[in-house]
């Protein structure tokens, strides 16, 4: 029986996700998850994209869990985990030519968000890439029934945490030096942001 970490919601998003990046990642080397979670997309996405370094991170307390996966995926191009919260004043990592990160926006709190765009404007390569995939508002509404029942289970539980404003984050990004060039529509209601760093 295995120990290692599990999320359905991994299981049910990794292949739409590989379809698109497989063609962002294209001319990248070296890519960034943020919150990596159990570890299962770093896995995934290493033994698909073997062209890329893929470094996952995660607060200290998930580090276990993702190199369970790591180890287990015996992907020379996947790194053990490293302990990354955005907000650190000091991140553990540079060189990087693209960042992807999996339903954590609506996990952290506006806040947490704006200084985790103060970071990635610090960190990212010029002309790097930035994928975003999870739910976003559109014109200050929910795009479906069940993302406003997953906003107020969130809300439950941090109240400052919650699903984020299309237009908040593209601004955040902009203000920064870091564009939108494409937002792909992906099941259940989730959208994947490609940015840019210019």
């Amino acid at each position: 029986m295995s120990n290692k970490p599990f999320s359905q919601a991994c299981e049910n998003n990794k292949d739409p996700i590989l379809q698109i990046i497989r063609h962002v990642f294209a001319k990248t080397s070296h890519v960034l998850e943020i919150g990596s979670g159990t570890g299962q997309h770093a896995c995934y996405f290493s033994k698909h994209l073997s062209h890329l370094i893929w470094q996952p991170s995660d607060k200290f307390e998930n580090i276990a869990g993702i190199n369970l996966w790591q180890e287990s995926c015996s992907q020379t191009n996947l790194k053990p985990a490293i302990a990354l919260n955005v907000t650190d004043k000091s991140w553990p990592c540079h060189n990087f030519d693209a960042v992807f990160t999996a339903n954590t926006l609506h996990i952290m709190t506006e806040q947490e968000v704006q200084i985790g765009f103060d970071r990635l404007s610090l960190y990212l390569n010029p002309k790097a890439l930035l994928c975003i995939y999870g739910p976003f508002n559109y014109n200050g509404t929910f795009t479906s029934d069940s993302n406003a029942q997953f906003d107020s289970r969130l809300k439950s539980q941090n109240p400052l945490s919650g699903i984020k404003h299309i237009e908040d984050i593209l601004k955040l990004g902009t203000d920064r030096g870091i564009h939108l060039i494409n937002d792909f529509e992906m099941p259940a209601n989730n959208r994947l942001l490609v940015l840019q760093k210019s």
